[in-house]
């Protein structure tokens, strides 16, 4: 979520804003302890008003769409009304099981509401509630092929990889809607090694333990000491097939980072994965993994080329600043 934020502060930014972060912690022009995740008390209507006094237009990131932290979307719900402010849905509260019975996100007319995936859009239309759908953006691999294929070198290197071992990337965190078992299927399926990029949240340490000690194929967690971090796009390099098997993502951002980084993805049968497919993606669902071995076999460019194609076809961060522009609130 904080990468999305990100690149649209510097879409707004392109347009001819100035941009103003206000949050809970982190590097940001404002920190306000009381938006936290977990914070104690939220801040009062004061804080929030002094710290977005001047702003012209205000989006707010998810805080009133997940009841993380309710003292503080009511707060800033009420500094809010009847001002220009774009309310920006990554996820919403019937989408998870734990807060399945908490009602819809507050509304104003001078409000916009933006959602990641129609299936969200028509579950706030249900509810009485207006928005427009804009799909995450990304940009495209800057690096050159040599340079690519020597992080990749480096990487598989350090991780004890050779160069006819097959690695399973799976770059989420672990928790139970990832379904890091399906993950590890992909990678026993294939003969690989798997390699799981996030860490272990919300109580999941356990479960990850004993899925790992039934794993019959060698696990990697996270970035090992002895590995450089070249951050996710070094991984993307470096691994042979992208795993996303979750049962649930707002978006599944490596579904689009997989066709830009030219590797193939299975994936899960998520529902917003259904949508994102219809654009025209070629993918490996869970139960054709044999396919994908295949595929890995005897590798076939076009399948990577069409997926890449696509990708900037309709995912593109080059277009972000003309979506955004059409769905800003009126001053």
């Amino acid at each position: 979520m904080a990468i999305e934020a990100a690149k649209w502060g510097d879409a707004l930014r392109s347009l001819g804003f100035s941009i103003v972060t206000v949050a809970g912690d982190g590097p940001v022009d404002h920190c306000l302890p009381g938006l936290a995740i977990g914070a104690g008390e939220p801040p009062t209507f004061d804080e929030v008003e002094s710290a977005l006094r001047g702003a012209d237009v205000v989006v707010v990131e998810n805080l009133c769409s997940l009841p993380l932290n309710p003292g503080a979307a009511d707060v800033v719900a009420r500094v809010l009304a009847n001002r220009p402010a774009v309310m920006h849905h990554h996820d919403l509260p019937w989408q998870r099981p734990q807060f399945a019975g908490h009602g819809p996100p507050p509304d104003d007319r001078r409000w916009t509401h933006i959602t990641i995936n129609e299936l969200s859009r028509n579950e706030l239309t249900d509810r009485g509630i207006e928005a427009t759908t804009i799909y995450n953006s990304f940009g495209p691999v800057t690096l050159d092929g040599g340079h690519k294929e020597g992080q990749r070198r480096k990487v598989r290197n350090s991780l004890g990889i050779g160069d006819h071992d097959r690695l399973v990337l799976q770059p989420t965190r672990a928790l139970p809607r990832k379904n890091i078992g399906g993950g590890l299927a992909v990678a026993e399926t294939l003969g690989a090694t798997y390699w799981l990029l996030g860490p272990s949240e919300d109580g999941y340490g356990p479960e990850l333990e004993r899925l790992v000690a039934a794993a019959s194929c060698p696990v990697i967690f996270g970035w090992p000491g002895n590995v450089p971090h070249g951050g996710v796009g070094a991984a993307y390099a470096a691994c042979d097939v992208v795993a996303l098997p979750s049962t649930w993502e707002g978006f599944g951002n490596p579904s689009v980072e997989s066709a830009i980084h030219r590797r193939p993805l299975a994936i899960g049968p998520y529902p917003v994965a259904t949508e994102l497919a219809a654009f025209g993606f070629h993918w490996f669902a869970l139960d054709s993994i044999p396919n994908l071995g295949a595929w890995l076999d005897s590798p076939d460019d076009a399948l990577l080329d069409h997926n890449q194609e696509v990708a900037a076809d309709h995912f593109s961060l080059a277009d972000l600043p003309d979506r955004i522009s059409r769905v800003l609130p009126d001053r």
